[in-house]
């Protein structure tokens, strides 16, 4: 067998994805999501292991919150098999085209994580109407080819830059782990950010607000959850819902 096939069959509270979501998993490769950041990480470490060891299929029931130090709240349950199937795979960066530009004001958008929803903002932001700064630790989690008007950024203490990043800029926070994803938001704030969006859960909020303010920050200034609900939660989803928000403050006259 030359793949696992990861399905959440089950999910209780706030969780990323829901149930019938699906990622299938090679040595060397992925394709879907699970979502999640550090759930996803660790169910692909499983997978590999199965594989490697050609081991039985298996499932699993993981916390978020106490599992995984995530602050959704929820758990859900994963599947392993080795089911073959077709998944729907992520289209490279440029693929998806997005949402035409607004009134020419030009956007400065700055992105916290080349996972799975950053891969999908630079699919969907429109080349003449956002200038795209896209930040993680280290090259290789960027994609090997990036459109023009993307500049990548590595830095190994994210929130560091954060802290000098240009506060008149659009900030989407949405790395693998919610303890950097909290560190941006206070290093944003503490800079004077005026639009910051992160990626979570109801619950993630709550507890983020909970945090900023013990540190005496006010956390006004961050929107979450990102994206459109009614949409839905997969990646292209979140971002078709950010960028329709960020070309509707161009609509507005705001300028970046």
């Amino acid at each position: 067998m030359t793949a696992i096939f990861v399905d959440i069959t089950a999910t209780r509270g706030s969780t990323p994805r829901d149930a019938g979501t699906a990622m299938k998993v090679t040595a060397d490769g992925i394709c879907g999501t699970i979502g999640g950041g550090a759930l996803e990480h660790r169910a692909i470490a499983t997978a590999r292991r199965i594989l490697a060891a050609q081991g039985p299929e298996r499932h699993e029931t993981i916390p978020l919150g106490p599992g995984l130090g995530q602050c959704c709240g929820g758990a859900v349950t994963l599947h392993y098999t080795y089911q073959t199937r077709a998944i729907d795979a992520d289209p490279a960066p440029g693929d998806a085209p997005g949402p035409q530009g607004g009134n020419g004001v030009r956007k400065n958008l700055w992105l916290w994580g080349a996972g799975h929803v950053g891969r999908a903002m630079v699919r969907h932001c429109p080349a003449d109407a956002v200038d795209v700064t896209w930040v993680d630790t280290a090259p290789e989690r960027f994609p090997a080819t990036v459109p023009a008007h993307v500049t990548v950024l590595f830095a190994a203490d994210m929130p560091l830059l954060a802290s000098r990043a240009p506060g008149s800029a659009h900030h989407l926070i949405f790395t693998y782990a919610h303890d950097i994803d909290l560190a941006l938001c206070a290093a944003l704030l503490k800079r004077g950010a005026r639009d910051i969006g992160v990626i979570g859960s109801d619950t993630k909020w709550a507890r983020f607000q909970t945090r900023l303010r013990a540190m005496g920050l006010d956390p006004v200034p961050i929107t979450c959850p990102i994206g459109d609900k009614s949409l839905g939660k997969a990646p292209d989803a979140l971002a078709k819902g950010c960028v329709r928000r960020l070309l509707a403050l161009t609509t507005l006259g705001e300028t970046a």
